[in-house]
């Protein structure tokens, strides 16, 4: 044997493999394996089972072919298997789009990981297809993932699931009384594709009219150039990431829909391109929002609370043509701020709520998925950097200040429903280097984990009617 360590699985390939194989499994230390004298098995050394990401590096080691896995003695851990296929799905995870046939070829090589079926199967694989499609539309460029862009695959999400619908308002229809999103108007009205406004709506069954109310809100801001005060090129150079938020609800309602989770579901995204020409919104700009609340702009590549503020507002009222129950949860995601980068890294989104039910909620679930995030608290003194002279609101503090993250989410929850719990997430939604499972580009950061708390919250979801389906 090429190491000491007590092997936690034994991999079978399909077919055997050839002696040059052999020789190419055995030159990569990262995986010690041993093939047997018929060449049908592999001994693979991992440090633990119970992780998420404990085979995550297998596939890219491993020759092509199919295989499966068997624990060694005392290694099994719950659903081992349905983990450790998520883990080997998402490293066979490619962006190919714009590679050529050489390459397709290469990335696709198949090598299948075979284990039996069972809910907790079915399940990995429904969560793999969400985020796969949440990085794909990330990975995406700006020129191929305009707002209408957007609207079309939420519009293709919606079509895939019986009970669901798609409405969407774009440009000046922006500005009607009967469709009001006043804010995310002025921040997407000069770029060349104009501003929308995706609402989708799903319920399990026509007599599901009594079932909570979710919403989910994703800030949409498919390019991000700063507007007028622009950002410098390192900085603009990711920006085709400012709509992770979207992507993640997007991916999130996938999965809720496929599962049949007892929820009444609204995603609600603005979707815009913050540009710079003839039409853009200033800074002193003062702005109606949808709440009726005035805000003046402190900084325009603070683009993002403003859109939100006015999706936030309509997440408040309720069922269509705001009658109806208050939400039963409402809450965002967002690539909204560096400094919650600075804070805590790229790999850990910042999660913020007032509901002490839902942040214990959230951080079980984000524990026992290994897929983490860290509450920062919405500490309401700071609130008076938001103090305008001449509006209601300022967008963000002068010259930054000290705490951006926190005074982000503080504007926010001015226009977060009162009656309803409310959590906002303020994600990097971006791989900055390769780990196992976890290429670079667009992730899904704490999908996982705010799926197993939605499921513990509202319960009844059977793990997805067929995860081979759809996406």
């Amino acid at each position: 044997m090429t190491t000491t360590r007590r092997p936690h699985a034994v991999v079978h390939p399909d077919p055997p493999l050839s002696q040059h194989q052999h020789a190419s499994c055995h030159s990569n230390p990262s995986h010690p394996q041993t093939p047997d004298s018929d060449r049908h098995e592999a001994l693979v050394a991992i440090e633990s089972m119970e992780g998420p990401w404990a085979v995550a590096g297998l596939p890219s080691t491993l020759p092509p072919g199919s295989y499966a896995l068997r624990p060694g003695p005392g290694r099994q851990a719950p659903d081992w298997q349905a983990t450790a296929s998520l883990a080997w799905a998402l490293e066979r995870y490619s962006f190919l789009r714009y590679k050529d046939e050489a390459a397709r070829k290469a990335a696709t090589a198949p090598r299948r990981l075979v284990v039996p079926p069972s809910p907790a199967q079915e399940e990995a694989g429904l969560l793999a297809a969400a985020i796969y499609l949440v990085r794909d539309l990330i990975n995406t460029p700006a020129e191929d993932l305009t707002p209408a862009h957007l609207a079309a695959e939420a519009e293709a999400l919606a079509a895939e699931h019986p009970g669901a619908s798609l409405s969407v308002v774009s440009g000046d229809a922006l500005l009607h009384a009967d469709s009001f999103f006043p804010m995310v108007h002025a921040v997407g009205r000069a770029a060349a594709c104009p501003p929308h406004l995706l609402d989708l709506r799903w319920q399990p069954a026509p007599q599901s009219a009594s079932l909570p109310l979710l919403v989910l809100v994703g800030k949409g801001v498919t390019f991000d150039s700063g507007g007028l005060n622009i950002k410098p090129a390192a900085g603009m150079r990711l920006m085709k990431k400012d709509m992770g938020g979207a992507a993640l609800v997007l991916g999130l309602a996938h999965v809720i829909m496929q599962a049949q989770l007892p929820v009444r579901l609204r995603v609600l995204v603005p979707a815009v391109e913050n540009a710079v020409g003839p039409a853009s919104f200033r800074p002193g700009d003062v702005l109606r929002s949808r709440a009726g609340r005035s805000v003046e702009v402190g900084n325009t590549d603070a683009e993002g609370r403003l859109i939100l503020a006015d999706a936030l507002a309509a997440a408040g009222e309720g069922a269509a043509g705001g009658a109806g129950a208050a939400p039963d949860l409402v809450l965002d995601a967002a690539t909204l701020t560096g400094a919650a980068r600075v804070a805590l890294g790229a790999e850990l989104p910042a999660l913020f709520t007032d509901d002490e039910a839902a942040a214990a909620g959230l951080a079980a679930a984000a524990a026992a998925t290994g897929d983490p995030l860290w509450r920062l608290p919405l500490h309401a003194p700071y609130a008076h950097a938001l103090r305008s002279p001449v509006a209601d609101l300022l967008s963000c503090p002068e010259g930054g200040g000290l705490g951006g993250a926190i005074t982000a989410a503080l504007f926010l929850k001015e226009f977060a429903p009162a009656e309803s719990p409310w959590v906002h997430l303020d994600t990097m939604g971006w791989n900055l280097k390769p780990r196992p499972g976890r290429p670079e580009g667009g992730e899904a950061l704490a999908l996982r984990a705010i799926w197993a708390f939605l499921k513990a919250r509202y319960g009844g979801a059977d793990g997805g009617r067929g995860a081979e389906g759809g996406r």
